[in-house]
């Protein structure tokens, strides 16, 4: 996926960029990508999320000593037909989607940005009043009747946590992650899953248009972060320089090796 082609350009890199130029090349060069020819848009994201999805799938549910319990990833995106109404969190959706297909004033006023489709998402079963009780007799009838993670209250499952892919951040398509991140926000009930950005976006000035603030994203990952920083100090400008400075010591930029065990908070 990530290749250089034969006028030494990176396929994670704006070819219209200068210091995108570079700084991809640089990447590029350290990771020994091989030579090819960039893939088409949507291709090299669909690619991506199978990468992330693979990754964090091999990696989160295997720290069970921090985080125990029974741990599925899965890519979601736009065309599968799982939402986020099918977890704990978000049930209630579903029940409003169904208003306004019946009513279409009703569907004038809301809308249907309510409803989510992350394209990564890690999410985690009830659990057994067997398990619950393994170690420790805390639950039995008539107690803890509408705790969420008990499967005798709930049989959806919990979203544990909400990942935007993003191959590269090139225009306000890319602002979604951020409009996603709200309605997550506003429209749960209950807990609030881990809400995170992957990409390989190369130039430090469009990370920050996703990484700065705080309120909606938790943290904003890269795919190869020790060779971004690498990169930005040989081929970036000062700006460059500056702004990747900034979110590192924001903690708002951090490398994907990072991103299984913060999900264990």
């Amino acid at each position: 996926m990530l290749t250089v082609n034969a006028r030494g350009v990176a396929t994670n890199a704006d070819k219209d960029s200068r210091v995108s130029v570079a700084i991809a090349r640089g990447i590029a060069d350290l990771l020994l990508a091989e030579r090819g020819e960039r893939l088409a848009g949507q291709t090299s994201g669909s690619t991506f999320e199978e990468c992330v999805m693979d990754f964090v799938r091999g990696t989160f549910p295997l720290l069970q000593h921090l985080r125990p319990g029974t741990w599925e990833v899965m890519k979601l995106g736009n065309r599968n037909r799982t939402k986020t109404s099918e977890f704990a969190q978000y049930e209630h959706l579903e029940y409003l989607r169904e208003l306004t297909t019946e009513n279409r004033r009703l569907a004038a006023m809301i809308g249907n940005d309510y409803m989510v489709a992350p394209d990564v998402v890690v999410y985690r079963q009830p659990c057994s009043d067997a398990e619950i009780n393994a170690f420790l007799h805390a639950v039995e009838p008539g107690i803890a009747t509408r705790a969420s993670l008990r499967a005798d209250n709930n049989a959806r499952p919990l979203l544990h946590a909400s990942i935007s892919v993003k191959w590269t951040i090139r225009s306000d398509r890319a602002q979604n992650s951020r409009t996603e991140a709200l309605n997550l926000i506003r429209n749960r009930k209950g807990h609030l899953p881990h809400i995170v950005v992957v990409t390989a976006e190369p130039v430090p000035n469009r990370l920050a248009s996703l990484a700065l603030g705080t309120g909606d994203i938790d943290c904003v990952y890269h795919f190869a972060l020790y060779e971004l920083i690498d990169s930005v100090s040989r081929f970036g400008n000062d700006e460059a320089k500056d702004t990747l400075e900034t979110l590192l010591e924001g903690r708002r930029l951090k490398d994907i090796s990072d991103l299984p065990l913060d999900l264990c908070i």
